[in-house]
Parts: C-alpha cells; structure tokens; sequence
C-alpha cells in the first residue's frame, strides 16, 4: 500500500531544506478560486481551495475551505478549519505566523502571482515581518521539483495512459462498426468511461474535429454535432486525470482516398514523431528535439503553428516546455513527463497531430500511451 503520508512529508522536507538556505521563515501558498495552485495538492495531497503556510521551523500548516474533503485528503501536521478565521486568508496567515518565533525580521514568502493590491494588505497585516513576493523563490522552486516526477506521481500517470489507452481502442473499433459518428458521440464517451475507469475528470476540454474543424490547432468549440472520423482527416485531442494526473494524447483520423497534400501532412507529421522520440532523452538537448522537427517541416516548406511538447503532472501544461522558448543548454531529465506532440494543419486539407506522453528515464524514455495516425 502507498505510504502517501511519508510521500507528501518528502516532499516538504525539500521545501524546508530550501527556506533555511535562502533564510525564509516561511512560506504562504494560497489556492482558491481567482488563483489555483497545484502546489497545496503536491505537497499535502489536499486537492483544492485552501491556504498552506509552511514554516523554516519543518511545520506544517493547512487551512482548507472545506474540512471534511481535508480529513480524507490531506496529509500536514495541523488541519485548521478556514471558518475558524472568519474566512480571510490574511487572517489565517497572520494568526499561523504569529505561532514562529527565531528571527529578529523574519521573511515570509507569498505568490508571485499575488496582486499588488492583496501585497499590500498582507505587508500590512504582518506586521513585524519582510513580506516577499519574488518570482525566483520557494514557489518557483516547487515547480522545479514538480518537474522531476517521483514514483508514486509516475504510477498515476501510468494509470492515466493505460486507461486513456483503452479508451482510445473503444472509439478506433466503435468508429469502424459505426457506433460512434460525431464529434459529441466521442466527446462524451470519453467523460463517461473516464468516469468508469476511476478518474476524476478529463485533463481538459476533450477537442474532437471532424474534417471539416481539424484544420484548428485546438477546434473551437471544442467539440460539436458535426461528423468524426467521416472522409478526410479527423483529430481527438483528450486525456484524463487520475489521482490529479494528466494524460494528454492525440490521435488523427485518415479515412478514404486523400489528396496527395494530405498524403503529405501525414507523413511528415509521422517523420517528425518518429526522429523526434529519438533525442528525447537525458543526453540531448530540448532545443534539438524541436529543431529535428522544424527542419522536417521546412524542408517541405512547412511549419509548425505550437511547440512540440509540454512538461504534464497536476497540471496539463508544466515545466519543461518542448519549444523555441525554452534556454537551448536545458535537457531533458530523467523524471520528466513530457508529451511529443507534432502537427501540421491546412485550411482546405484539414490538419493532422500525433501526440504521446512521454517518460524520460536515465537509460532513455518510455512511451506512455499510444497514439497513432489510424488510417481507415
């Protein structure tokens, strides 16, 4: 049985380690309706809607909006119910913080994202501490953690592409026998059995195009009444989150006789997935994964309208980017969860995606799901 108690601990003693280098009394993470943070669920497991204030003296304390979703939930060394400070999160902050003592000014560390408005009240509330809303701080240093995934964050997400995975073998044999013929057939599939399957919801909108949307990156709306799968070529952007763990895959639809130009569209967008998997491991390069793929499709004087893959974990889209943003000397890690994600898209012709989730390992990867170009 998963130990999640000691797995949460593990990861906050990280944090601890990293305020007393940095000579940080504390830190506040704040998760709520107008700012999310996924930091609350990794370090507590607490899923939402909550105030977190880890102390540099190794406590923890969690102030959740809802207490009967924390006794299931949560894992921290003291759950204080939001009602108790007449649900104001400065209130919670300021009584939390007046339990520390060590330093003469001691440092708290709030959001970077927190409005200047909400920076000064708290500078205001606390008095006698240095408030510090910094971009290069301890909430930046857990997204660096988040990117490296630990086991039980990798166990997740293989369950989230196996039943993703399955999924899609559902809709490929049901979209032959003619079970399935539109978008919203497909779409909402996908949120029942997901549903079936354990899951929490589907990582995002679920985008399923037919050939007359799939030119779209992402179609908009995400999915409608229109046919899928018809004559010509279909896209099913989806994935599902198990335990806060996202899948993300896409699939494309080739079906009947298709122009040379759509010929075209495919093979490279399966040229650029299968060079590209190559260098996705710990000795290359970022960069040298999306240069591969920008050259396949400038030889063909094409190009590529997105990056090519993104970090996934309790967010769909997370550190590291696969993109031309991204410094040219970072590599991919052992631990990252990287989708590989190449497309090419026309107005006339339609488009074409291949996505797959992506496990960096030290000898390597492993391909998670498995996504194809279904040709019908």
């Amino acid at each position: 049985m998963t130990d999640l108690n000691s797995i949460y601990k593990a990861r906050r003693e990280k944090i601890y380690d990293y305020l007393k280098e940095q000579n940080i009394s504390a830190a506040v993470f704040e998760d709520s309706e107008d700012r999310r943070d996924v930091s609350i669920r990794y370090l507590t497991g607490h899923p939402s809607d909550a105030v977190l204030v880890l102390l540099a003296d190794r406590r923890c304390i969690l102030i959740p909006w809802d207490e009967n979703l924390a006794a299931m939930k949560a894992h921290a060394d003291k759950v204080i119910p939001y009602t108790e400070y007449g649900r104001s999160n400065i209130a919670a902050v300021k009584q939390t913080l007046s339990s520390f003592s060590g330093d003469s000014i001691p440092n708290v560390a709030i959001s970077p994202l927190t409005p200047h408005a909400l920076y000064e009240k708290y500078v205001t509330a606390l008095h006698g501490w240095n408030v510090e809303c910094k971009e290069n701080s301890v909430h930046k240093k857990v997204e660096e953690l988040r990117a490296i995934k630990d086991s039980y964050e990798i166990e997740c997400t293989r369950k989230a592409c196996s039943i993703t995975d399955g999924m899609t073998e559902y809709i490929i044999k049901h979209l032959s026998d003619g079970s399935l013929k539109t978008e919203s057939d497909v779409a909402l599939y996908a949120e029942k059995e997901l549903r079936a399957s354990g899951c929490e919801r589907t990582s995002f909108d679920t985008l399923a195009a037919g050939p007359k949307r799939s030119f779209a990156i992402h179609a908009f709306p995400g999915y409608t009444n229109g046919n899928w799968g018809t004559e010509g070529l279909s896209i099913l952007d989806y994935g599902v989150c198990y335990e806060g763990y996202a899948s993300d895959c896409t699939i494309t639809i080739a079906k009947g006789k298709l122009s040379a130009q759509q010929e075209q569209l495919l093979d490279l967008v399966q040229k650029a997935a299968d060079e590209c998997i190559k260098l996705y491991t710990p000795e290359h390069c970022i960069s040298e994964a999306v240069n591969k793929a920008d050259d396949i499709f400038a030889e063909a004087g094409l190009s590529m309208p997105h990056g090519l893959g993104h970090g996934t974990g309790l967010e769909i889209h997370e550190s590291p980017f696969v993109s031309k943003r991204t410094e040219k000397q970072i590599k991919f890690m052992p631990g990252n969860i990287i989708t590989l994600e190449p497309g090419l898209y026309d107005a006339k012709l339609g488009g074409v995606r291949l996505e797959n989730d992506v496990l960096i390992t030290s000898q390597g990867n492993e391909v998670l799901t498995h996504s194809k170009i279904f040709r019908l």
